[in-house]
This record gives structure tokens, sequence and C-alpha cells, in this order.
């Protein structure tokens, strides 16, 4: 004789479910019956769940603010003199040292030779490694490589991606003398040095189209690396300061300047990948316009330790450092993989409109 199903277990199965709205998005991946077509794979992610609709709310943040770059330029007028003109959205791109040291560095260089962002700011091992990048090569090895066995041999690991310690050494070789000369126009014609001002100077002298900061000299894109002295510039600042001391560079006057790109930006959009000193430099230059219009974070950070690097964009919001009508979006994957896939997407679909009229030689 059956049984009657016990009415707990029943009404805990079996509840009737509430009505949800008829416009909410229903989950569909892509359907490979249909071809191998990579933009409607990306496209479909939005629908897809987890960090895919992530990465689809992101690509659909950066357009926003592309669309909104689009609109006319008018003359800017700010106290420092640097930006002749001011797009409908200042886009702030922000990133870690790694990125330049893998090969998101093609796509960040991708950005700022086609003038498509206009303040960036990175560590020091974002500038050092692009510029020693242009003298030697970074290498693919393998996270598992041992430490000790490495030290012995003169290899420098980043993660899965190994640096001849010869590569610094041949950094050195090109750095020093372009120091000298900056301490001889700070002593002979009064140049105020700050890090802003150095990045460009670098860049100038790099003079290789493979180079990020290359075309930001190139473009006029200003660079901010507040920790500048956090690599192997510092240890190359320290060692000059010893054959040839006197060199400064201002901190106050860069703020100053990465500020005022805020302050007087029409609308504001940050693309931040990565965490720690970048993503609040240029989270709290934001605050000084009472937030960002737009924000997107890519980053592997959690927040379940309070540190501003895993922290969600809605933090950033309680700060002002985003607006409170903004739509932000956080995507939690490795920027290796998602940046390109974002860029491929936002930028370089748009690219005939964003470079028109920007002759880049």
């Amino acid at each position: 004789m059956a049984e009657k199903i016990p009415s707990v277990a029943l009404e805990a199965v079996l509840k009737t479910s509430s009505d949800l709205p008829e416009d909410l998005p229903k989950i569909r991946g892509y359907d490979f019956n249909q071809g191998p077509d990579l933009q409607a794979v990306l496209k479909s992610y939005l629908n897809t769940g987890f960090q895919a609709s992530s990465l689809g709310l992101a690509i659909q943040e950066v357009n926003r603010m592309i669309e909104k770059r689009l609109e006319p330029t008018e003359a800017a007028e700010n106290d420092c003199g640097d930006v002749p003109s001011r797009p409908g959205c200042t886009i702030f791109l922000g990133y870690t040292s790694n990125l330049i040291s893998s090969g998101v560095r093609e796509s960040i260089r991708y950005l700022v030779e086609h003038k498509m962002v206009d303040v960036v700011v990175t560590t020091a091992g974002g500038i050092e490694e692009d510029l020693i990048k242009c003298l030697a090569n970074t290498y693919l090895g393998d996270f598992s490589l041992p430490g000790k066995e490495l030290r012995l041999r003169g290899i420098n690991r980043i993660g899965n991606l190994l640096v001849p310690n010869d590569n610094y050494c041949k950094f050195e070789d090109w750095l020093i003398p372009i120091l000298d000369q900056m301490l001889l126009e700070q002593n002979t014609e009064g140049t105020h040095w700050t890090p802003s001002k150095m990045i460009h100077r670098l860049g100038k002298e790099i003079n290789n189209t493979d180079s990020v900061y290359y075309w930001a000299y190139k473009n006029n894109i200003p660079v901010f690396s507040p920790a500048l002295t956090d690599g192997s510039l510092g240890d190359m600042l320290y060692f000059h300061s010893y054959k040839n001391p006197g060199l400064i560079l201002d901190i106050v006057e860069d703020i100053r300047r990465l500020n005022t790109q805020a302050v007087h930006a029409k609308k504001s959009g940050m693309i931040i990948l990565g965490g720690g000193l970048v993503k609040h430099h240029v989270a709290n230059a934001n605050l000084m316009r009472n937030g960002a219009d737009y924000c997107v974070y890519v980053n592997t950070g959690q927040e379940f330790d309070g540190s501003d690097s895993g922290a969600r964009p809605d933090e950033a919001v309680s700060w002002g450092k985003i607006r409170t009508d903004a739509k932000p979006v956080k995507v939690y994957a490795d920027a290796t993989i998602v940046f390109p896939l974002i860029v491929a997407e936002t930028f370089a679909r748009h690219a005939d409109q964003l470079t028109a009229g920007k002759k880049t030689e």
C-alpha cells in the first residue's frame, strides 16, 4: 500500500513560485550549430550567466563610455594648461604591472596609440616592463619553476613569465644617462620633474613603436605613477642618487594634474585592471568630481578582507568615487583573458569613429 508523502517534504520541494517579470533576460548560451562566430559568442555572454554575464555587462558599460566620448568636443578650461580639448567622456585606464609584463601590453598599446583613452595610471613595473621589453624579451615559463634554481641562474619569475636579470642590466645602461641629463636640465634650466614628466621623457627616449609610453609621449596622454620608485626604476634612482645625487621628482604637482583631469571632465569613465594603488588612485581622482559616471573593474580580488583591491564598485559609491546613478560592473576574472575580449567588442569595433580626424604619426 502506497504511503502518503509527508506534507512538510511536499511543501518544501514543490513550493509554489511567485511570478518573475516578463522582461527578465532568459539564460541561453551560444549555439555552435550556427558555426564559429566570436562576435556572436561574446554577445551571447550577456545571457550565459556567472562571470560571462559580468563580461557582457562590462562590454556594454565600456560601449556607453565610447558613445558618450564620441559626442562633440569643446575647449576645456583648466589650471594646468595641458588639456586643449575635452571629449564627451574622459576615459581613465588603470592597470597593474603584471599586465604590461604579459601580452595584454599590446592591447593597452593599441588604445594609447590610437588616442582611445585620455589618462593612464599604473605602477612602476607598469612603466619599466614596457621599456625593458623594447630592449630585451620576456619569455613564457611555468608557475611551478623553483625560485631557488631560478635565482641561481639569474632568472626572475613573474607568475609563469620569465625575465632574465640581464634585461634589467640593459635597462640600467639605457636609463642612467637619461637620469644624468634630467638632473642637468633640473640644475641648469630649472626643469621641475614629476613622475608623469619623467615617464613622458622616457617615452620620447625609447623611440620604439612597440612601447605604450612612446605612444603616450607622441599623443600627449598623461601617465601617472605615484609609486614610481617601487620597482627597477626605484633601484636605478637609488643607485643614481649615489653616483650623481640631486634629482627630484615632485608627486604633489602630479596629484594636482591628475585630479584636474577628473574635475574638468564632462563625463568620466574608469576602466581598472587589477587592484591596489592603481585602482584607488583612479577612483580617488574621480572623487574630486563627485564620482565617475561609468566604471568597469576587472580583477580576482575579494572584499572579505576589507581591501580596496577586492572591494566591489558599490563600496566606491559610498565614498563618492562612483556616482550614485552609475551602473558600474565588476568582472571577477583574470584580465589577461578578459581585457582583449573587451577591447575587441568595444574600442576596436568603434575604431573608425574613435580615430576619425586623429592623425597619428
